[in-house]
C-alpha cells in the first residue's frame, strides 16, 4: 500500500488506516477474538497505522489494541487520544493530561505513543497549556507526533505556535463535509488530516440496516441521519452512490474511501471494521482511481452530504 505524509515532522502512515472505536464502544456488541483477527488482517493487507483512544472502553479498547499488535509493533505506528470524560464532558487539566497518557502507555504496552491527539477542546484550559504538557510527553521520549481532533482552526493556529501540529482528525466522508473548512490552514501549516468515520458510520458501508435494527444504545441512534424523518431519504442516497460506485467496478465502500482518497494527498481514512473480509474490502479501495469526472458526479449526488447532519 502506498504512504501518505502528514504534516512535516516526519509522521507517514498508510493512505488507508484502521479505526478502533468499534472495537470497544459505540456499535453494539463485539467479539474480541474477531477484532484482533481484523486488525492483524489490516496490517498483513498494508495498514500500518491504527487508531484508538482511552474513551474507546476506557481502557479496554488500548489494551485490545495493544495485544492486537503486540507481536507487529515495530512496524506500525499507534495513535490515542485523551480529554474526554465518561459522561461526554471535556477534561485536559494537566494533571488528568499526564494520568490518562501514562495509563494509555500501560495499556497499549508500548514505550512510545506514535501520535498523541487531544479527543476534543476544553474551554476551561487554553490550548497553548494543552500542548505545552503534550510537549514534555515528546521531549521526553515517549510521543512522536501531535495532533488535535474535533477543534476549529484559531486552535490549530494557536497550538502550532507552542510545539508541531502534524495531523488533524476530523469526520470526513461523502456524507459529512464539514472538514473542508479546515483545508486552507492545513496546507499553510503543513498538516495532514486524519478522516474518522469515512464510511458515515456505516450509511456509506453497503450493509446499512432499518433503524430498528440498531440497538438503543448504538451511537448511531443519536445521530440525524438515523432520524425517522431523514432515513429514508438518506437510503435513497446511498441507492444512488451504490449505482454510481458498481458503475465503476466497486462496492459502495470502496467508492466512499476512495473519494477520500482522491480529495487530497494528505488526507488518510481510518475505517473501522471489527469484519476480516470487510477489512480487506475497504483496504481494496486504494486501487480504485477516481477521475475529476468522477469526483464532480459524486459530490452533485451529496453536494451537501446526508441529510440531518453529523452531530450527535
Amino acid at each position: 500500500m502506498q504512504q501518505r505524509t502528514l504534516g512535516r515532522q516526519g509522521l507517514t502512515v498508510s493512505e488507508i488506516g484502521y479505526g478502533a472505536m468499534g472495537t470497544a464502544i459505540g456499535y453494539g456488541p463485539s467479539d474480541d477474538t474477531e477484532s484482533i483477527t481484523a486488525i492483524r488482517r489490516a496490517h498483513e493487507l498494508g495498514v500500518n497505522h491504527f487508531d484508538t483512544a482511552e474513551m474507546y472502553g476506557w481502557g479496554e479498547g488500548e489494551k485490545l489494541l495493544g495485544n492486537a499488535l503486540a507481536p507487529i509493533r515495530d512496524e506500525v505506528t499507534i495513535a490515542t487520544k485523551f480529554g474526554l470524560t465518561k459522561s461526554f464532558g471535556s477534561n485536559s487539566q494537566p494533571e488528568h493530561i499526564r494520568e490518562v497518557v501514562d495509563n494509555s502507555l500501560r495499556n497499549l504496552n508500548v514505550d512510545v505513543i506514535d501520535v498523541l491527539y487531544q479527543h476534543g477542546p476544553d474551554p476551561e484550559v487554553p490550548i497553548e497549556d494543552v500542548v505545552g504538557v503534550m510537549k514534555e510527553y515528546v521531549d521526553a521520549g515517549k510521543v512522536k507526533y501531535l495532533g488535535l481532533s474535533n477543534t476549529d482552526a484559531e486552535s490549530i493556529r494557536r497550538a502550532h505556535a507552542v510545539h508541531p501540529i502534524s495531523v488533524l482528525q476530523h469526520e470526513y466522508s461523502i456524507f459529512a463535509h464539514d472538514s473542508e473548512q479546515f483545508f486552507p490552514v492545513l496546507e499553510e501549516l503543513g498538516i495532514g488530516l486524519v478522516a474518522y468515520s469515512p464510511l458515515a458510520r456505516g450509511f456509506l458501508s453497503g450493509a446499512v440496516a432499518s433503524r430498528e435494527h440498531y440497538p438503543a444504545d448504538d451511537f448511531r441512534q443519536m445521530i440525524p441521519w438515523w432520524a425517522p424523518e431523514n432515513f429514508d431519504q438518506n437510503l435513497s442516497l446511498v441507492d444512488e452512490l451504490t449505482k454510481f460506485a458498481e458503475s465503476k467496478c466497486a462496492t459502495l465502500s470502496q467508492l466512499a474511501l476512495a473519494w477520500l482518497l482522491a480529495k487530497k494527498d494528505y488526507i488518510a481514512p481510518i475505517p473501522g471494521s471489527r469484519n476480516p473480509e470487510r477489512v480487506a474490502q475497504n483496504i481494496a479501495s486504494a486501487d480504485l482511481d477516481l477521475t475529476a469526472d468522477d469526483l464532480a458526479q459524486i459530490d452533485a449526488l451529496a453536494p451537501d452530504g446526508g441529510i440531518g447532519g453529523r452531530g450527535m
